[in-house]
């Protein structure tokens, strides 16, 4: 089948589900604690207005990642920034989906006015540093300590880049 990233929609939701479990069931790459049921995403999806887009790579029998961003923090003075994140099906990692995604994600929210891209990364991730650092992101921080998920403390590093060049 052919790769194809578009739009997610809300039929969407359960392979979202099966692609995002494992980085809370089985490590601290997400800090959720229980699995979203499909509802419960939906209505995240649905909370996402056209200028926070969550984008999907669709193979046509199933989707192999994800990506989304929505708004860094609620208030105004953060209504340019946004926060991104990319989860790929693990039978799919290294073969270059999370560049995709990542590239047509920050493409679309730079076309949309968005001037700061933020990733926060658990650590320790190698994957997730490297794919951001070879997209331009900059490490620009590390909370550290700040969850506490399977029985230890992680950290978060911050990596920031700007969309709008002046």
């Amino acid at each position: 089948m052919t790769l194809k990233i578009r739009v997610a929609n809300p039929s969407d939701a359960d392979e979202i589900i099966r692609i995002y479990a494992p980085s809370i069931i089985d490590c601290a790459t997400s800090f959720e604690a229980v699995v979203p049921t499909a509802d419960e995403m939906r209505t995240r999806m649905a909370r996402a207005s056209t200028t926070h887009p969550w984008i999907v790579a669709d193979e046509g029998d199933h989707l192999s990642g994800y990506a989304y961003a929505i708004q860094f923090r609620s208030r105004d003075a953060y209504r340019f920034s946004v926060e991104t994140t990319v989860y790929i099906d693990p039978a799919h990692h290294r073969q270059g989906l999370g560049r995709k995604l990542m590239t047509e994600l920050l493409e679309r929210l730079a076309a949309q006015g968005h001037h700061l891209a933020l990733a926060l990364v658990t650590l320790p991730n190698e994957g997730s540093v490297a794919l951001h650092e070879s997209l331009g992101f900059e490490k620009v921080g590390v909370i550290p300590e700040v969850g506490f998920k399977l029985d230890c403390w992680h950290g978060v590093g911050i990596w920031s880049l700007k969309l709008q060049r002046d």
